[in-house]
């Protein structure tokens, strides 16, 4: 069992445009809503391709009836914590060449009380949980302390802990030495402060991460693959998308799909290529759709551990 904790959740709204100009007037094409935020988003995939995963967010009222139905179609169980204006609305536009534009909500302004409520409804899932994974931005008025009391509480039942968060909250939790964590490049190079060009200098920034005491770094580089590095080993693993849609939910479904290789007892090598795996299927499909188990025989996944050090990853 996984259990993903989405502090600050989201109904996604997506919208196709055919070209994306900023001060024209656009007619829209296909709209989509799915359940979102970046936990939500992992415990989809996983039961999109038959893994065992419940979703814990707060919700309330009528977007909580909204969010229900669209998990259960999903076949996602989930708990709520009740708290009124918890959901966001996050609108994003994708144009016909599968460029992403993103308008995020900030959420609910919330406090530690309410941080305390998403810790223990997580707590109560923690018996034969394998994994836990606290995933996204955190709704105002709550801090990194989140992730580190998760982490704690985890760990204190011997339960693995995977972070996907950023800013002052990715920093802040990373003392607390999580046995995963997954940046994106951008949320990456805002930790070490410097702009990070090449697979040499992800290289060395995930090797800072591991020494500073975190088990494994999977570092999502968009249409470049990503990068696995633990104490022992890195990998890096891409694959070609002929016809991208939608980065909306990408690197979830990357996350996801490394720990559904993980729990199958996979090399860092085989999980990082699960995981750029899923995450390009994602790629080759609408709004923040996951891939089911048909969608995955398409794209090739390349891995290896000869890294293409000089490899430019950031322009």
């Amino acid at each position: 069992m996984i259990v993903t904790l989405t502090p600050n959740p989201s109904l996604d709204r997506t919208i196709s445009v055919s070209q994306l100009l900023v001060g024209e007037v656009h007619r829209a094409g296909e709209l989509r809503v799915d359940a979102g935020g970046k936990g939500v988003n992992v415990s989809r995939a996983l039961a999109a391709n038959d893994f065992a995963t419940i979703a814990v967010l707060p919700a309330s009222g009528a977007p909580a009836v909204e969010f229900s139905s669209r998990l259960d179609a999903a076949g996602v169980a989930h708990e709520y914590i009740d708290l009124e204006g918890a959901v966001r609305t996050n609108i994003t536009l994708v144009a016909d060449d599968g460029t992403t534009t993103k308008i995020n909500e900030q959420g609910r302004v919330s406090g530690p009380a309410d941080a305390r409520a998403m810790l223990d409804a997580v707590e109560r899932h923690l018996d034969g949980a394998s994994w836990v994974v606290g995933c996204g931005s955190l709704p105002p008025g709550i801090d990194g302390s989140l992730y580190l009391d998760l982490i704690a509480r985890a760990k204190g039942r011997g339960v693995r802990v995977a972070i996907d968060t950023s800013g002052p909250a990715f920093a802040r939790m990373v003392a607390a030495c999580p046995d995963l964590v997954k940046p994106n490049l951008e949320e990456l190079e805002e930790y070490v402060g410097k702009p990070l060009v090449t697979i040499a200098d992800v290289l060395e920034a995930a090797r800072r991460l591991v020494r500073s005491g975190v088990g494994t770094v999977v570092v999502s580089l968009g249409e470049h693959g990503a990068l696995g590095v633990d104490a022992t080993t890195a990998v890096h693993a891409n694959a070609v998308v002929d016809k991208p849609l939608s980065t909306v939910g990408a690197g979830d479904c990357l996350l996801a799909g490394y720990l559904s290789a993980v729990e199958a007892g996979a090399s860092l090598s085989d999980a990082v290529a699960t995981g750029v795996l899923w995450g390009a299927a994602a790629v080759a499909l609408p709004g923040s759709r996951v891939p089911s188990p048909a969608d995955l025989t398409g794209p090739t996944v390349r891995v290896s551990s000869s890294l293409p050090l000089d490899m430019i990853v950031n322009t």
